[in-house]
């Protein structure tokens, strides 16, 4: 009888490490998360599921064309393509994005480009247009998602403070037919 008592016991601890250690990594480490909505579209689908990668930005900063996860104004957490970064002058002419006077390529836009035949992929525009400052300024980002006709953006939502992003994501695990890292 005591034997069984302990091995329950055993069993119970072992069962509690891994709720606590499940609970750990969730929390402080990697999250999972659904894209919900066609705005990172053809790189994103509705409906993928990633991995959220909490610990990038507590021991470093947003890239350049980074994937992110962050709170959005609207209570949702939003994912997006970072294109500004702090000081930069960001500018979009004849479908061609400009940083700090600039011209950069922007490959995941191409199987876009190439179906588009009545116009451009992405209006042109001036940070002053859109945020009303000549800079993206300290302590945030500009984000844009990759199917610029139909996404809700730092275009319309403003920079991102970076203390509301949560972290990076390049993982799909879900369905399993788009399982893939993506650069």
């Amino acid at each position: 009888m005591a034997k069984q008592k302990n091995e329950l016991w055993e069993w119970s601890k072992a069962l509690l490490i891994a709720i606590g250690l499940a609970a750990l990594i969730r929390y402080f480490l990697f999250t999972p998360i659904v894209v919900d909505g066609l705005s990172m579209m053809p790189t994103l689908h509705n409906g993928d599921r990633m991995i959220v990668n909490k610990l990038s930005y507590s021991v470093g900063e947003p890239d350049r064309f980074d994937i992110i996860v962050f709170h959005a104004p609207e209570k949702k957490d939003y994912i997006k393509r970072v294109i500004g970064l702090p000081g930069d002058i960001i500018e979009y002419e004849n479908d061609v994005l400009y940083i700090n006077g600039k011209a950069y390529d922007e490959p995941y836009l191409e199987e876009y480009k190439e179906q588009i035949n009545d116009g451009l992929l992405t209006e042109g525009f001036t940070l002053e247009e859109k945020i009303g400052q000549e800079k993206v300024p300290e302590g945030t980002l500009f984000v844009m998602g990759d199917n610029r006709r139909f996404s809700k953006d730092s275009r319309h939502i403003g920079v991102v403070e970076v203390g509301e992003v949560i972290g990076s994501t390049n993982v799909i695990y879900w369905p399993v037919k788009d399982i893939e890292v993506i650069k």
